[in-house]
């Protein structure tokens, strides 16, 4: 019994749950059953539309792809081996972000969802669901919040990192659904597949950790 306490940890129960509610996001929309509620919330948020809201959403949607999500994961690794002196927090971020970058992959060409078709402020490729942006600036933030929480000597300083990551995070995945090239489901969706991700891999560098420290 205490082995099995021990397994079942807050990363692990965290992964189980992001992935059953990702699951059932993914039902809902092969069933087609999530319209109404993509529908409702794209019209809200693009009721928000402005020149000034449109460079915004369009300055975090570039933050959220490909080359800048490459740079600042390496500039992490970069601060995080040099300043830090930290090996094994490198293998776990890269893993991270690989990780969650082939799952979109799969995932894309598994539901070979469309992307919406109408009221586009700019023009994206490839298939909808799960967001792509969205997984990488969950893995990516989430990632580095996780790894910098402990070198933060404060309770005020780790509470501004976690506003700070939660913002970029929240921002970016809301900056598809306003420049109407992913529904709200692609977003959510890409948020708990990614915390599911993410949650397995703390387990495993958890447990790996635990592993190291124990006296030979």
């Amino acid at each position: 019994m205490q082995n099995l306490k021990k397994n079942i940890s807050l990363p692990l129960l965290t992964a189980a749950l992001s992935l059953a509610v990702f699951a059932i996001i993914a039902l809902s929309i092969s069933d087609n059953q999530i319209h109404r509620f993509d529908d409702t919330l794209m019209t809200w948020i693009q009721d928000m539309e402005s020149p000034g809201m449109t460079r915004w959403m369009e300055l975090f949607t570039w933050i959220g792809s490909g080359l800048p999500v490459v740079a600042i994961t390496l500039i992490s690794m970069i601060v995080l081996y040099v300043f830090l002196g930290h090996r094994r927090e490198l293998l776990f971020l890269g893993c991270v972000i690989a990780g969650s970058a082939i799952l979109n992959t799969l995932l894309k060409l598994l539901f070979h969802r469309a992307r919406p078709s109408i009221h586009r402020i700019i023009e994206a490729t490839g298939y909808s669901f799960p967001s792509g942006h969205s997984m990488a600036a969950f893995s990516l933030y989430g990632g580095l919040a996780f790894l910098i929480w402990k070198h933060v000597p404060t309770a005020a300083g780790r509470v501004l990192m976690i506003i700070v990551s939660a913002v970029f995070i929240v921002t970016i995945g809301m900056s598809r659904i306003y420049l109407g090239v992913h529904y709200p489901s692609d977003v959510i969706g890409g948020y708990f597949l990614s915390g599911c991700w993410l949650a397995t891999c703390i387990w495993f560098y958890q447990r790996y950790l635990e592993r190291i420290s124990l006296p030979h």
